[in-house]
């Protein structure tokens, strides 16, 4: 099965964060949570986003890339919003990276020093109404990815939710979260048996 490191979103490492590990756990993943956070969790969105600022995108980069130092290569990276810098940082630097999950945010690839890894699938998911998502620039980064990588899938989904993945927030989507879980275990499963199935950009 496949083994996944997933980074938590802008609340920190909340009870929806961790369920959807479980989730995944349950279908005989490995997965590893690490707290960016350092035991913070905030009920109020600005609140944690004003934590990650104070102490900056960098640092929280820098942890969750010290989360990876200690796993093997053939990781995949999973992120919630805030979470994909990290993310997506590893899966296009760090050697043998086996896919990304990329939920509800994506940057511009030349952040993280140029093309997407050929050999690394991804699956990004966002509502199309997003805010963040889609008002600030990450859809179009999401499709400039697709576009380019070998193995890529972008999911949209009507609405105007951020982190409607998290089953502890008001935010959360029941339908749409469904969604994305039955996708993600899918792009898993494609990976733990060597074959991606993904749509060729």
């Amino acid at each position: 099965m496949a083994e996944v490191l997933v980074f938590h979103h802008g609340h920190g490492l909340t009870a929806g964060v961790r369920e959807f590990a479980e989730h995944l756990r349950r279908a005989g993943h490995t997965v590893h949570v690490p707290d960016l956070y350092e035991g913070r969790v905030f009920a109020d969105l600005d609140e944690g986003g004003g934590y990650a600022e104070k102490v900056g995108f960098d640092t929280i980069i820098a942890r969750g890339t010290a989360a990876a130092e200690e796993l093997p290569a053939e990781l995949v990276y999973a992120g919630f919003s805030l979470g994909v810098l990290p993310a997506q940082k590893l899966a296009q630097t760090r050697p043998g990276a086996a896919g990304a999950l990329l939920l509800e945010a994506c940057v511009p690839v030349s952040e993280f020093g140029g093309a997407w890894p050929q050999e690394v699938p991804v699956q990004i998911h966002g509502m199309d109404e997003d805010p963040f998502f889609a008002g600030e620039g990450d859809v179009e980064a999401a499709g400039a990815l697709v576009e380019t990588a070998t193995h890529a899938e972008l999911f949209l989904y009507s609405g105007n939710r951020h982190l409607f993945t998290d089953s502890s927030l008001p935010s959360h989507h029941e339908h749409a979260a469904e969604q994305v879980s039955h996708r993600v275990l899918s792009f898993l499963q494609r990976i733990d048996q060597g074959t991606d199935g993904l749509v060729s950009g």
